[in-house]
């Protein structure tokens, strides 16, 4: 282990111009234009992989952008880590806020930027690399390994479930480890194990067959932005508890060593309150910001709209109104389940005056990996070696369907060790990777291996 630590120091320069590589190919999976350059990415992955001593690599097509894989099974006796990532990245909009090409990566203030530095091609470089390290200067490694790199989750990854259906004996595994997450913050790491899912709806009232003059129908007809604003008021009482009949009924209470772990994770509402720009925080009663955010359930109005909202005044009683809206999911509440009350709780409460119709978007399940799960020791403590620091257990109020996915499909357990900092502008111009985090982040994946060993 202390030679392929060794390596990793010595090459830092080099995984610069490499990555740098990877980082050029505008691999944007939502753009039909791209098409072309998620296949040249796979292949540079493939590349990548052959050249640090993986084997039977495979570009495989799906019925939409492709696959790859790859393996290295020589570790006879020894557990195997299924190793996931995504090559695809966001759009670059808006281009005008990038200092600098978005597919042309620079250094600045000790970051990487790049559109992709840190969602996620940086991170799946990291692996390759710990790889390349291991085998480079031992000839071995201590455990099995496979990849799986994807290019549709910026997309939602809707090719990915039949391909695991399809490959299960191929992704064989007892433990997945993830890398599209983030630390805490600088020098403090972070194992995030536990997702939100997600339901996504869009909430449609109509009341009369058109848009009507305000004064001469205003107080006779019923107004279906005013009928929304009401509905979605209904949703939650005064202490943030949402008011859906059967919401919380599979909602799995938070342990207390669960409490325990996230209340050691530094927090302070009132720096919160300042970098955020508000007086004050409201959520549900009896649980803290940390458990708010990442361990209880929620209802979100992501936007809401009728009438007219164009410069200057237009008197009108809409004919309709609409709203999205969305609910962050905790074990063990179904996507679907949630969809169907939500939808059930706006028709069973509007008035005759509107009719109601509600779209549902996508969705996702929750996913909670075990704290007391060996792989997730290991790790923290390969964590702690290298960052010299408590190893902080976080849950994300975010969601990564393919992580449900896997353990639906595969059966497997998810390890989520993320390495971008809170500052990396994910989704967002100047996404960045910070370099210190970067290098010994590949040093934690080398021990990580070595601790994985039986």
């Amino acid at each position: 282990m202390d030679k392929a630590l060794e390596f990793v120091r010595r090459n830092r320069e080099r995984y610069i111009e490499e990555l740098s590589a990877l980082l050029a190919i505008p691999s944007i999976s939502s753009d039909p234009e791209h098409k072309d350059d998620m296949m040249k990415c796979s292949e540079h992955a493939v590349d990548l992989l052959k050249a640090a001593g993986i084997e039977n690599t495979k570009i495989h097509s799906t019925d939409g952008h492709p696959v790859v894989t790859g393996d290295w099974l020589h570790a006879a006796g020894q557990p195997t880590v299924l190793i996931y990532g995504h090559l695809d990245v966001q759009p670059i909009d808006p281009i005008e806020l990038w200092d600098t090409d978005p597919f042309t990566a620079h250094i600045k203030d000790n970051r990487l930027v790049a559109r992709g530095s840190a969602d996620d091609k940086g991170q799946v470089y990291m692996h390759i690399k710990t790889i390349e390290a291991i085998l480079k200067t031992s000839g071995s490694l201590p455990v099995n390994v496979k990849f799986i790199l994807e290019n549709e989750e910026e997309v939602g990854s809707p090719s990915l479930p039949k391909f695991l259906k399809a490959s299960k004996e191929l992704l064989k595994a007892d433990i997945i480890v993830v890398s599209d997450s983030g630390m805490l913050a600088e020098g403090k790491p972070a194992i995030t194990y536990g997702l939100k899912g997600l339901s996504y709806l869009q909430i449609e009232l109509t009341g009369p067959n058109r848009d009507l003059h305000s004064g001469t129908y205003g107080g006779a007809v019923a107004n279906p932005a005013e009928i929304l604003a009401r509905l979605i008021a209904k949703v939650k009482d005064e202490n943030g508890r949402i008011q859906i009949p059967g919401f919380y009924d599979k909602v799995i209470d938070l342990s207390d060593r669960e409490r325990e772990l996230l209340g050691k994770v530094p927090h302070s509402d009132e720096d919160y309150m300042a970098d955020l720009g508000v007086k004050a925080l409201w959520g549900e009663a009896g649980y803290s910001t940390n458990e708010r955010k990442g361990a209880r359930p929620t209802f979100e109005v992501n936007g809401i709209w009728g009438g007219f909202t164009g410069t200057g005044a237009k008197t009108v009683l809409p004919s309709k109104a609409y709203a999205k809206v969305s609910s962050r999911l905790v074990p063990d509440q179904d996507p679907s389940e949630i969809a169907q009350l939500i939808e059930n709780f706006f028709n069973e409460n509007a008035p005759d005056s509107v009719k109601v119709k509600v779209t549902r978007f996508h969705g996702g399940r929750p996913v909670v990996t075990p704290i007391d799960n060996e792989y997730m020791k290991a790790a923290e403590r390969a964590l702690q070696e290298s960052w010299d620091h408590e190893v902080y257990y976080i849950r994300e109020g975010g969601s990564i369907p393919v992580v449900a996915d896997f353990k639906t499909i595969l059966g497997l357990d998810s390890l989520l060790l993320g390495y971008a900092l809170p500052d990396a502008r994910t989704h967002s111009p100047n996404e960045n990777l910070h370099l210190p985090s970067f290098y010994l982040g590949i040093e934690s994946l080398v021990r990580c291996l070595y601790y994985f060993k039986k």
